[in-house]
């Protein structure tokens, strides 16, 4: 993954999420993360960035989840052609299940997208 990768991805966030006051994020010690655009961008949105320590998986135990979830519910449940195809299958799982249909225990059990309207 590269910084390219990460910047774009939370450009696209910041263009179809609305954020609010004190965000953080929260992310490993890759090179992408620690990058001066990804750095940038986050000051531009007045967001904390925060770093998981060394090799400690549980500080994102969160992502770690996630990264399960998407493993055990769709990409283990399918054989892709090609990149395309697993592309638009993960996209379309986490934009029509995971976020509109999946309930989280961590949050009330509501959907992301339900959670995301409460504290908005």
């Amino acid at each position: 993954m590269t910084a390219d990768l990460v910047i774009s991805t939370f450009q696209q966030a910041f263009e179809t999420r609305k954020t609010t006051n004190n965000l953080i994020v929260h992310t490993d010690l890759g090179s992408q993360y620690r990058s001066a655009g990804f750095e940038q961008i986050l000051a531009q949105h007045h967001i904390r960035h925060s770093y998981s320590k060394r090799g400690c998986p549980y500080d994102n135990s969160c992502l770690e989840s996630f990264h399960a979830s998407l493993k055990k519910e769709e990409v283990y449940q399918h054989h892709y052609q090609d990149f395309e195809e697993a592309n638009a299958a993960i996209f379309s799982y986490i934009e029509s299940f995971y976020n509109s249909a999946r309930i989280h225990s961590s949050i009330d059990y509501l959907t992301p997208n339900e959670k995301e309207k409460l504290v908005a």
